[in-house]
């Protein structure tokens, strides 16, 4: 799926119950990380639910991987990840990712501790972006 795609999808959907129906959606269709890899070593600081990234470059190219014990917050990884995913680190701190959330409708129909959560696994992308 697209970023335009998603996109398109949240515009079909007439209310904010099946919006976040579809993120769960998102989530529950996103492969859940193995146990030993849920470590404080790539715990997102930030969260209210427990989120876990954990970043891998090959050539010049960051992809992925992401869980969460919540799954709507799984769900807001996938969304996460569908815009990040797979990018230069240029690339990464190049997304307007705040024009991307405007178009969804995100942020406004988050609550704050969800929308600090959002932040900052953005944060941790973009830090990964400057490291890796």
């Amino acid at each position: 799926m697209t970023i335009e795609e998603l996109i398109e999808n949240f515009a079909f959907l007439d209310s904010w119950e099946d919006k976040y129906r579809y993120i769960i959606d998102l989530g529950e269709k996103m492969p859940s990380l193995s146990a030993d890899k849920k470590t404080d070593e790539w715990l997102v600081k930030g969260c209210q639910s427990q989120v876990w990234l954990i970043p891998c470059k090959s050539n010049d190219i960051i992809s992925f991987q992401g869980d969460s014990d919540a799954m709507i917050v799984k769900g807001l990884i996938a969304i996460v990840l569908l815009i990040y995913n797979n990018k230069s680190p240029s690339e990464i701190k190049a997304v307007a990712v705040d024009d991307i959330f405007a178009k969804l409708g995100l942020k406004e129909h988050l609550s704050p501790s969800r929308r600090n959560g959002l932040e900052a696994m953005i944060a941790k992308i973009r830090h990964y972006a400057d490291i890796l």
